[in-house]
C-alpha cells in the first residue's frame, strides 16, 4: 500500500486540522482522498483521525489502497537477459524497476516487460477477493522481489510447475545462496559476522522498518556479512540472506551502524555523495532450477553507480582491511 508521511516543521505555531494540513503541502494529498482511501493515520506512532489537530513536530504517516485497475499490459521495455529456458528468466534488473505491480506502481514493472518479452497477452482482472488476493494474482512467474532501487539478478518463472519448483527453495532457502554488495557509511566492529533480530515495522514511520532482538513480533530475520575493505568512514560489504523480509539488508546495515549509501529511507543524505543512489546490488543467485540435483550460478558485473564511487573513494582515502577479514 502507498504511504505518505510528513514532519511538522518546528516553527509551525498555527491550528490546523490534520486533514487541512495535509492537503495544503506541495506534495500533499486531497482531503477527498483522505476520507475516501486512507486506511490508517499516525501521527507520532499513535493512530489518529484527520480533525486531529496537528502541532510542530508531528510526524504523520499517512497508509492509503489504491484502486486496482482492470488489466496489466504487456510493455516493451528492455531487459538485461543473463539467462532463459523453457522454464525460467533470469533478469539483471536495472535499478528503479519495481518488480511487481502494485498500489502506487501499476506500470513499467518488471512483470509488464516479461508479459512482452515472452510474447504474453495482458491479464485480465478476475472480480472478487481481497485486494491482497488480486495482487497475488498479477505477479505471474515472480518468486522472490528485490526492492525498486535495488538492481542485479532476480529469477521469474514461466510456467507453473517451475514457480511451484523456485518457491519451494526460496521458501526454506535451503541450497540457495543470495548474495550482495553495498557500499555503507560506517565501519562495522567486525571484519564479519551474522546478525540474527526479529524485523518489524517501525511504529514511528510506516514505510520503515527496524531491528530487534527484544520482541517475538515481526519475522525472524538472518544476515552474513563481509567486510571487503574500508575507505575512511565507509565500507564496501558482501552480504548474504538466509531469509528474505522486506528491507531486510537495509534495516541489518542500519542496525550495525553502517546504513547503506543513498538509501533515502534509512540514511538520511551523505556530505560527500549527496546525490547518491541505493547502493546495493544483487551481485549473485545459486540456485537448482527445475529437473536439476545441482545447482547452478548466475552473476551480474558490478554496476556503473558502484565503480563511480568506489573511484572517488579509492582518490581520497587509503584502502584498508580490518582485522580478521584477511
Amino acid at each position: 500500500m502507498p504511504f505518505f508521511s510528513s514532519k511538522v516543521p518546528m516553527d509551525f505555531d498555527r491550528t490546523m486540522r490534520l486533514d487541512q494540513y495535509v492537503a495544503s503541502l506541495p506534495n500533499g494529498m486531497n482531503r477527498s482522498k483522505l476520507k475516501s482511501g486512507v486506511t490508517e493515520i499516525l501521527v507520532n506512532g499513535r493512530k489518529q483521525k484527520i480533525s486531529y489537530k496537528v502541532r510542530a513536530g508531528d510526524q504523520i504517516d499517512i497508509q492509503w489502497e489504491d484502486n486496482v485497475p482492470s488489466d496489466i499490459e504487456p510493455e516493451d521495455i528492455p531487459l538485461d537477459i543473463v539467462f532463459e529456458n523453457d522454464d525460467v528468466c533470469v533478469v539483471n534488473k536495472a535499478q528503479g524497476m519495481v518488480t511487481h505491480p502494485a498500489c502506487g506502481n501499476w506500470t513499467g514493472t518488471l512483470v509488464n516487460a516479461l508479459l512482452y518479452h515472452w510474447g504474453r497477452e495482458k491479464i485480465f482482472q478476475n472480480a472478487g477477493g481481497t485486494v491482497a488476493e488480486q495482487l497475488a494474482r498479477r505477479r505471474p512467474g515472480i518468486v522472490h522481489r528485490l526492492d525498486k532501487d535495488t538492481s542485479g539478478i532476480i529469477i521469474t518463472a514461466k510456467n507453473r510447475d517451475a514457480e511451484e519448483w523456485l518457491q519451494a527453495q526460496f521458501r526454506n532457502h535451503r541450497g540457495l545462496t543470495k548474495e550482495y554488495i553495498a557500499i555503507c557509511f560506517g565501519r562495522p566492529r567486525h571484519a564479519r559476522g551474522t546478525i540474527r533480530t526479529q524485523i518489524i515495522r517501525d511504529p514511528r514511520n510506516r514505510r520503515r522498518f527496524k531491528a530487534s532482538v527484544d520482541t517475538d513480533e515481526g519475522k525472524f530475520a538472518q544476515t552474513s556479512y563481509r567486510c571487503i575493505a574500508c575507505y575512511g568512514e565507509y565500507s564496501l560489504m558482501r552480504i548474504r540472506i538466509a531469509t528474505g523480509r522486506t528491507h531486510q539488508i537495509r534495516v541489518h546495515m542500519k542496525y550495525i551502524n553502517c546504513p547503506i549509501l543513498g538509501d533515502e529511507l534509512y540514511y538520511k543524505g551523505d556530505r560527500m555523495f549527496p546525490k547518491a543512489t541505493l547502493m546495493l546490488h544483487a551481485r549473485m543467485l545459486r540456485i537448482r532450477l527445475p529437473g536439476s540435483d545441482v545447482r547452478t550460478e548466475f552473476k551480474s558485473e558490478t554496476p556503473e553507480r558502484f565503480l563511480d564511487i568506489l573511484k572517488v573513494l579509492h582518490r581520497t582515502y587509503r584502502k584498508t582491511i580490518l582485522d580478521g577479514n584477511r
